[in-house]
């Protein structure tokens, strides 16, 4: 994949102040190489993030907090974009790649917390095992079966057993071998296994907190990274410096650098852009395009010093927005509407028009590009509205006559690029299909509620990569993951033999190129049946106070503060 990588500096330099201080618990601490302890990183969320349960908070503002307080097996390293060891120290797998052996790092300890008789402790591959267990379960709150239940074995059947609470023994498949060995088998060989296991998801907790908080667990987590929780209320989510953190970075300096994390909520992009102006906040997300010649402010600001020094970084997001379909559903069961609707959209003119050229019209598969992946052997759908009104007529809907009056659930806030985006959609599906579509914007929770209960026949989705591999796309629509309470996966209710074998086969397949032309097909099959209407990749964009140093974004738009530091310009 080609990465664009660009760094923007405001023409005008000022002096700033320092936002917290060095608390106490750095005040003695002296970092190598030019590095500072201390200080508080503040920024914001356009979504409240309603758990910090690993298991039960997948959406992307949620795992941007949950990545600072829990840590999984491995790790994506934000450069190579290569796994690496975290938790799990190494791993051997057998030769077709069906049994993993994991050898779990020593003196990594957990949060302290009141679950602990004794204050803190180390993990060990126990820990791991429950984790990876309730991972597995069919529990309400669990929403990350599906990374784990088709691969592991006896996952499936533990699955089905625990819909309403934990059975001993957990999955048969994860043994215990002794207090730092832990060994999966699968049942079916898969090579990949060490990238599923880098997700947050799938993160590693103590039992003990889970026993004594019960289903409140998600507003008392205790994991191992570099920050632990200090305040969560419905204004903001507050993490403090975890002073036995395990890892130290090059230079020997023990980790976290940062005393506080403050995370606060945003009414929208145009406030959130004024707190970072104001210095009130030293991290933009996602800023939109049309909004960056606005950045920098006027000259008689910068004369006055109002405008902050900072930098832009941009990099092609290994992600996918798109329109769901409820395939199950009397609208859009027939394949006939769902390939209307696809054909009947200009995804140039809305990226072009809408978005003021803020993103890539998705022209191939659903799978985004990616340097391991063909994505150009897929090919996508190109805007045709005669043949999406032939295509209405042959379905019973002919010049949109007797097709309802449909809500598309946004998850968005009014004007933002994600509203410009369905607005586009919508007005080219009620002038080109004469049909008489609106936009609901929403939350994430109040759009997945509504997916739940089957009232939303349709809605914007997004899909993130949960690590560097097509496969996390293709798993969107496996008819495996179509069970209990999991309203991430396939949602769409999408359902088809032939994908299904093709998704399986790719699973098994150790053959990289063999294992791509299979992919291949499962990407062809989404579009050729149409369960979704892929409309464009885009860029990852976010804006750094200049004070902020060691952050940087990456393609899975990832936040991981942990060599994160302050340090004041002069």
């Amino acid at each position: 994949m080609h990465i664009k990588h660009y760094f923007i500096y405001s023409l005008f330099t000022v002096l700033f102040f320092s936002c917290s201080g060095t608390e106490k618990n750095t005040s003695d601490l002296i970092a190598v190489g030019g590095k500072q302890y201390g200080g508080e990183l503040k920024f914001m969320s356009s979504e409240k993030i309603s758990s910090l349960f690993p298991i039960e908070s997948i959406d992307v503002f949620s795992q941007r907090i949950l990545n600072q307080i829990f840590e999984p097996l491995f790790k994506i390293d934000l450069t190579t974009m290569k796994v690496v060891p975290c938790i799990a120290e190494s791993f051997e797998s057998n030769s077709n790649a069906s049994v993993y052996t994991f050898k779990i790092r020593k003196g990594v300890k957990f949060h302290e917390d009141a679950c602990f008789s004794s204050g803190v402790r180390d993990v060990t591959a126990a820990d791991v095992k429950f984790s990876l267990d309730i991972a597995c379960s069919g529990l309400p709150e669990n929403q990350v079966s599906y990374l784990l239940a088709n691969h592991i074995k006896g996952a499936k059947e533990y699955l089905e057993k625990t819909q309403n609470s934990l059975i001993e023994g957990g999955v048969a498949g994860i043994k215990v071998i002794d207090e730092y060995t832990l060994k999966i088998e699968l049942s079916e060989p898969f090579s990949g296994l060490d990238k599923v296991l880098s997700h947050t998801g799938l993160s590693i907790f103590p039992k003990e907190a889970y026993d004594k908080y019960g289903k409140d667990v998600k507003n008392h987590p205790v994991g191992t990274g570099p920050f632990m929780l200090e305040k969560y209320t419905n204004e903001s989510i507050v993490l403090k410096r975890n002073p036995n953190y395990w890892l130290k970075d090059n230079f020997g300096n023990q980790l976290p650098f940062l005393d506080k994390i403050n995370l606060m909520y945003s009414k929208d992009k145009k406030s959130e852009l004024i707190a970072f102006r104001k210095k009130q906040i030293d991290l933009v997300l996602e800023i939109p395009v049309e909004e960056i010649e606005h950045i920098l402010g006027t000259l008689q600001d910068a004369l006055k010093g109002l405008n902050v020094k900072h930098k832009i970084e941009n990099e092609s997001s290994l992600s996918t927005a798109y329109i769901a379909f409820a395939c199950q559903s009397k609208e859009f069961k027939n394949e006939n509407v769902r390939r209307a609707f696809n054909l009947a959209i200009n995804r140039q003119n809305i990226v072009e028009t809408y978005l003021e050229g803020e993103g890539y019209p998705a022209t191939n598969g659903f799978v985004p590009p990616m340097d391991i992946y063909p994505n150009k052997q897929v090919k996508g759908f190109t805007y045709n509205p005669e043949q999406a009104k032939e295509l209405m007529a042959k379905a019973g809907y002919p010049n949109g006559k007797n097709f309802p009056a449909l809500s598309i659930y946004v998850n968005a806030k009014e004007g933002s690029s994600i509203h410009k985006m369905v607005q586009g959609v919508v007005d080219d599906l009620n002038k080109n299909l004469q049909l008489k579509l609106k936009i609901i914007l929403c939350t994430i929770k109040e759009r997945n509620e509504a997916i739940a209960s089957g009232k939303a026949k349709i809605w914007r989705a997004g899909w993130i990569a949960d690590y560097p591999d097509p496969e996390t796309f293709l798993s969107v629509f496996y008819g495996g993951n179509i069970h209990g309470s999991n309203y991430l996966l396939n949602n769409t209710k999408f359902k088809n033999e032939m994908y299904d074998k093709l998704y399986e086969q790719s699973l098994r397949e150790l053959n990289p190129d063999k294992r791509n032309a299979l992919m291949v097909k499962c990407d062809q099959l989404i579009i050729d049946k149409s369960p979704v209407m892929p409309i464009l990749t885009d860029d990852f964009i976010i804006m750094v106070n200049a004070r902020l140093r060691d952050f940087k974004t990456n393609s899975m738009e990832t936040i991981d503060f942990s060599k994160a530091y302050i340090k004041d310009t002069k």
